[in-house]
């Protein structure tokens, strides 16, 4: 029997799905989070918590990507980097880059919102993970870093002087840490800029996003000289690539850290590390070495003092009862009106495009989602209602290469679609025709462990479900996870008339499993 005082313990990833190069903050003992969301529109996602471990959707800051024309196609790999989070001066910033077009910045009063409209504060290709901060003598800085695949240069970082309304930068900007002078270091990217007791921090990763580890430098300037070290790696855990993330302080004055573990198909999940400082001011995260060498990832902890645990999580299933889409779903591009009506009475209408490029990773009005980090079920259903011959709709796994299935409108009737893709533009059909007997269809995505994704489908309620003859192996999209997905669309040329009908859409996953610090002292001895 558990004893009432017994201290609860969350087990990472606390975010166990993809939520890229998260950034925080803690306001009023609020915690808010943000990711990069890349061509996901609308884009920066904003969860919020009160215990850094249990999270919820408070909204979305960026409604669609201010290169309306350039983001009406999809852009794999564009979009939103990562961006950074800071609250200053009675409001909430952002600044994030999309390193095709420069770094931009907006504010709100509340995380929530409403945010302003994105200011390019510094345009340019390549310019890539920036991060401002705000000195005690009323001075601005922006730290950055740059991408090669645009312009040719990585694994340094430059630190600007900024005007303290983030209107403008003041100077060109000065190369502060150059990482190919430090031994072993590749890909120095994604920093994070603080003051502690007089000291400029620079926390940075490096060496790949799946294989890399955190570094910290500091400095008594902000254009250095720097010194640095390694404070968080994998060692013998089992979590690859541990970085880029976010220092947080709790109103109880705990230091910890949020980081992202990439997990390939599941994307980059996200992981909490106990944090503190050395005698020599130092940070350690995770579970520290004996050796003061750098620090390995826990499993499991306490939560943070004088918080519990919540029941919340960012949302999955929809029964489409709001007069809008919930905050879980995005579309590969800035959408248009046209392509979904959502009246709030259990249904959301699709209305198919006469844009259907046959290679599925170029359809912009696919409506997604994440996909879960444990096995998972989804499930649906989509009636075709006064469609032209040719249009199909279903569902998707999606990803560099993806797998769909679903109901095609036929000049005869119904018949059931799928096929598998890539990045090239031929699309494998499925192997067999059959035949449906109307324009109704429930569907389902079964995703394992591995992650493998099993199609099913059957005519009605109370029908057997009738499991496709293929596994799919899921694979991750460019910069992302894998993701789960509703789309219809008709031949190009055909007129565009009809809807989609989409019924209510359930996700179901496995439990979460908590422990206490009893338990856990038990499982460890």
């Amino acid at each position: 029997m558990t004893s009432r005082n017994a201290v609860p313990v969350y087990t990472n990833p606390v975010l166990n799905a993809d939520w890229p190069d998260p950034d925080a903050v803690q306001v009023r003992g609020v915690y808010y989070l943000i990711a990069s969301s890349f061509n996901r529109v609308p884009g920066l996602p904003i969860l919020k918590s009160r215990n850094l471990v249990d999270w919820e959707h408070a909204g979305h800051a960026l409604p669609h990507l201010p290169q309306g024309s350039h983001y009406s196609l999809v852009r794999h790999g564009s979009g939103v980097w990562a961006p950074a989070l800071r609250y200053h001066d009675g409001r909430f910033w952002i600044f994030y880059p999309d390193p095709d077009h420069g770094i931009f910045v907006l504010s709100a009063e509340k995380a929530e919102g409403p945010w302003t409209a994105p200011h390019l504060l510094y345009p340019g290709r390549g310019l890539i993970d920036p991060c401002p901060l705000w000195d005690d003598d009323g001075q601005a800085y922006l730290v950055h870093g740059w991408a090669k695949s645009r312009i040719g240069i990585k694994n340094r970082l430059t630190v600007h002087r900024m005007s303290p309304d983030a209107s403008r930068l003041l100077d060109n900007g000065t190369h502060v840490i150059d990482g190919d002078e430090l031994p072993g270091y590749t890909t120095l990217e994604g920093p994070k800029f603080y003051k502690r007791d007089g000291w400029y921090w620079i926390f940075a990763p490096a060496g790949g996003v799946a294989t890399g580890w955190q570094s910290v430098f500091r400095s008594r300037s902000p254009f250095g000289p720097y010194e640095g070290r390694r404070v968080l790696e994998q060692g013998s855990t089992a979590v690859n690539g541990p970085h880029q993330g976010a220092w947080v302080t709790s109103p109880r004055g705990e230091d910890w850290f949020l980081h992202f573990q990439d997990r390939g198909p599941y994307g980059r999940v996200v992981h909490l590390q106990p944090m503190g400082w050395d005698e020599d001011g130092w940070p350690w995260m995770g579970t520290p070495a004996s050796d003061g060498g750098p620090g390995t990832p826990v499993t499991s902890h306490p939560y943070p003092a004088g918080t519990s645990p919540r029941d919340v999580a960012p949302p999955a299933s929809d029964d489409f009862t709001s007069p809008w889409l919930g905050p879980q779903w995005h579309w590969q591009a800035n959408p248009r009106d046209a392509w979904c009506y959502q009246g709030g009475g259990g249904q959301l209408e699709l209305r198919p495009q006469a844009n259907d490029p046959v290679n599925l990773r170029e359809l912009p009005n696919v409506l997604a989602q994440i996909l879960p980090g444990t096995p998972s079920t989804f499930t649906t259903s989509l009636e075709l209602r006064d469609v032209p011959p040719g249009t199909r709709a279903g569902v998707v796994v999606l990803g560099q290469r993806y797998a769909w299935l679903g109901i095609v409108r036929t000049a005869d009737g119904y018949v059931l679609g799928g096929g598998t893709g890539g990045e090239e533009p031929a699309e494998q059909a499925m192997g067999r025709r059959v035949l449906l007997p109307g324009a109704r269809i429930e569907l389902q995505i079964r995703t394992d462990g591995t992650p493998r994704s099993t199609f099913a489908w059957r005519s009605g309620p109370g029908e057997p479900w009738e499991v496709q003859g293929w596994n799919f192996d899921v694979v991750e999209g460019r910069w992302i996870g894998a993701e789960l997905g509703i789309f219809t669309a008709s031949p190009l040329g055909s007129r565009e008339s009809g809807s989609v009908i989409v019924g209510p859409v359930r996700v179901e996953t496995a439990p979460v499993r908590r422990a206490t610090a009893p338990q856990l002292a038990a499982a460890t001895t």
